[in-house]
């Protein structure tokens, strides 16, 4: 027979469990807010940024799969890149495989922006997770991660900048509500 100790620990579970879907986006919303502001010199913010990211860090052999790498419509990133191109961020080179196909590449400047931008956005993280002692925030980014990389390779189709606005949105609609 259950203990009150029990019942009030498996209810407490479910109150976090019920409510993880609220802690989530909570924890996303703070996340875009620091992020987006300490990325506001930086073409696109944080969809920039993760461009930026991806180009710097793997080697994306075409604009094509740099899309699809991202799950990112192709015409949003043609815009994206557009302006991170005019930024001295990036170039469009011609692919030496494929003539017909463009590669993305960073200019000295744009792996400089990025290093920049990575350190802001390592102090902005950590200020949304102060709450949490350094190693319970370690193990929440290794557990979002692996979380993500599940995700995506189950549905490699899911749109992550639509999965971040219907997390926004229904954050938005409980915090009125």
């Amino acid at each position: 027979m259950p203990t009150a100790t029990d019942r009030s620990q498996q209810t407490g579970a479910r109150r976090r469990g019920a409510n993880f879907g609220w802690s989530l986006g909570m924890v996303l919303r703070r996340w875009q807010e620091y992020v987006e502001e300490v990325l506001k010199d930086l073409p696109h913010g944080s969809r920039g940024y993760h461009i930026l990211a991806v180009v710097v860090h793997e080697e994306v052999p075409t604009q094509g799969a740099l899309a699809a790498r991202l799950v990112i419509d192709r015409s949003v990133l043609t815009y994206v890149i557009d302006d991170l191109e005019a930024a001295g961020l990036i170039e469009r080179q011609r692919d030496p495989r494929d003539r017909r196909a463009r590669r993305i590449v960073a200019t000295d400047g744009g792996r400089q922006a990025l290093a920049d931008a990575e350190e802001r956005v390592a102090l902005a993280e950590d200020h949304v997770l102060r709450g949490l002692p350094e190693e319970q925030r370690a193990a929440f980014r290794d557990a979002a991660e692996r979380a993500a990389d599940a995700i995506v390779t189950a549905a490699p189709g899911t749109d992550p900048c639509i999965a971040v606005s219907s997390v926004l949105d229904q954050s938005a609609e409980s915090s009125a509500g």
